[in-house]
């Protein structure tokens, strides 16, 4: 095996998952949980095709024979283990699957860096809370140069991250589901409306990584995309002064939500009789 898989590229070690190995904390354990996923069932379907071709060619029916072959009512041995195999792989899946989630979904103590993100549509707010400082994304639009319909590059939202800093997202909607989704983090949750969802991460690599809405949310959820920009201390604070320079202080609340009767919000107000 060590052989077989000395010859591999990167991108079939780490099982053609779109990024690279230590782009954030849990990247590497989910490439790990994935690899060994599909390992583990490469080797079970080539035993189970392999017994179906040779149960297939040794019982096929000869030549000059008629009739029916002989009956089996049950055989308990074969029985016992096509039932007990795949109950101790689901079993295992299901205690490494728990494991990796678990850690992954484990709350910072104490976060360097809290961010809330709206989703709405069809674009994203970031508040930056602990520098009181937002960036309001509008939706995207195509660019009237580029024959592949992709948007204009400079107003796709941006959301800034500092490397190695431990980062709390808050996840809001605004309006319907949406799901934040940045693709070579490996990970996404949902943005429910009325709820607020939490991610927590550690990007280790500089970079600049493409984000987008995984969840079904109307017309153009398809352009609803952002980027996510993985910085230096320095940039990152630089990028917070100037979002300060242009009046972008406080923080964008729920008074912005198209949403504004849901549970806890408020009551309906009620004309006097």
């Amino acid at each position: 095996m060590s052989v077989v898989l000395a010859g591999c590229t990167q991108d079939q070690l780490q099982g053609w998952l779109p990024t690279e190995p230590g782009t954030t904390n849990n990247v590497d354990r989910v490439i790990g949980l994935w690899v060994t996923s599909w390992i583990v069932l490469l080797i079970v379907g080539v035993l189970t095709w392999g017994l179906t071709i040779w149960a297939i060619v040794v019982y096929r029916r000869r030549k000059g024979q008629t009739g029916l072959p002989a009956q089996l009512r049950y055989n308990m041995p074969i029985e016992i283990f096509y039932t007990v195999v795949p109950l101790i792989l689901v079993l295992g899946f299901f205690a490494f699957t728990a494991r990796d989630q678990s850690a992954i979904e484990q709350a910072y103590e104490k976060p360097d860096y809290t961010i809330q993100v709206f989703g709405k549509q069809w674009a994203w707010d970031f508040n930056y809370t602990n520098d009181d400082v937002y960036y309001a994304g509008v939706q995207g639009q195509d660019d009237p140069d580029d024959d592949n319909g992709n948007l204009v590059e400079s107003e796709i939202p941006t959301l800034y991250l500092p490397v190695g800093k431990q980062i709390e997202i808050q996840l809001e909607s605004r309006d319907v589901i949406h799901s934040f989704w940045v693709i070579d983090f490996l990970y996404k949750k949902d943005m429910l409306p009325g709820k607020t969802n939490y991610m927590y991460v550690t990007p280790e690599k500089e970079g600049t990584y493409t984000g987008k809405c995984a969840e079904l949310c109307g017309e153009y959820h398809s352009m609803m995309l952002f980027n996510v920009k993985v910085v230096s201390q320095q940039e990152y604070d630089s990028y917070i002064e100037t979002l300060r320079a242009a009046g972008n202080e406080g923080q964008l609340g729920h008074e912005y939500d198209r949403n504004q009767n849901l549970p806890g919000i408020g009551e309906p107000a009620h004309e006097e009789e």
